[in-house]
């Protein structure tokens, strides 16, 4: 059984981790995962709190110290960042680190975070996408510099970061295939010249509900490449969270993906 203390839990990926951990526990004879608190900025002032199955505390600091747990999942804001490290270590408990667009600072916090305890980071916790970069990474290697590469990303119209965190996962994917050199380009509206060898553009959309669709395109004068993952619910990522949860609570001080997990 894996006991987690869940952050952003009455937000859309928390309310979806818990009731996956609802169904989870309901279809086996034992209790496979607990949440033991959740930490929102929202508790206490959304109808959602009181309804949720544990205790739900505004801030790190009002996390009672008796409070036991194997991990922390995170689903919050990118604002919120430094002080989730900071309490992670300070109860010296494992993180797994979902929210994207983490400043770098901050992500230079959990790389030194990760010297004591061990830090989960992705930019996306879906298996699928996992394999996606594998693809695109071979892919890159395979077509070479005869392709332009494209990568489209589309999510519903809250999400509040452009390009999302796996567009940029995906890129850096090809750009290491390519040895660094691509030149990221995001926005073409100002550019007046051919399209150079070196782009790889790129294109985030917004809007309605969409969960998350991601292309890869190897674009050739006589043929199109496409690699693409679409998620389906949210549910996709609240198991890749759980799973990163049952890994890293046994792992040695370090900083982990998902490749890790899944090679």
């Amino acid at each position: 059984m894996t006991s987690f203390i869940l952050s952003g839990a009455l937000g859309r990926m928390g309310r979806a981790i818990t009731e996956l951990v609802r169904a989870k526990n309901s279809e086996s004879e034992e209790e496979r995962y607990r949440i033991v608190c959740g930490i929102d900025a929202l508790a206490g002032t959304d109808v959602a709190s009181s309804a949720a199955p544990f205790p739900v505390y505004r801030s790190f600091d009002a996390v009672p110290e008796n409070v036991k747990a194997d991990a922390i999942i995170d689903f919050s804001h990118f604002s919120l960042t430094r002080s989730l490290i900071l309490f992670a270590l300070e109860r010296k408990l494992p993180l797994v680190l979902c929210t994207t667009a983490v400043k770098p600072e901050d992500i230079e916090l959990s790389k030194e975070a990760a010297k004591t305890i061990p830090v989960f980071r992705s930019a996306n916790m879906s298996v699928g996408i996992a394999l996606l970069k594998k693809l695109a990474r071979r892919s890159e290697l395979f077509l070479g510099e005869d392709f332009d590469v494209e990568i489209v990303e589309m999510h519903h119209n809250r999400k509040l970061d452009a390009p999302s965190g796996t567009a940029l996962a995906l890129a850096d994917a090809v750009n290491e295939a390519r040895e660094g050199g691509f030149d990221y380009v995001y926005d073409r509206s100002t550019r007046h010249e051919k399209r150079s060898k070196k782009e790889l553009g790129i294109s985030a959309v917004r809007g309605g509900n969409i969960v998350g669709d991601h292309s890869v395109m190897f674009i050739s004068d006589n043929e199109v490449v496409e690699l693409s993952h679409r998620a389906l619910s949210r549910s996709v990522f609240a198991d890749g969270s759980l799973r990163a949860a049952d890994f890293v609570k046994e792992k040695q001080p370090g900083t982990y993906g998902m490749d890790d997990m899944l090679s």
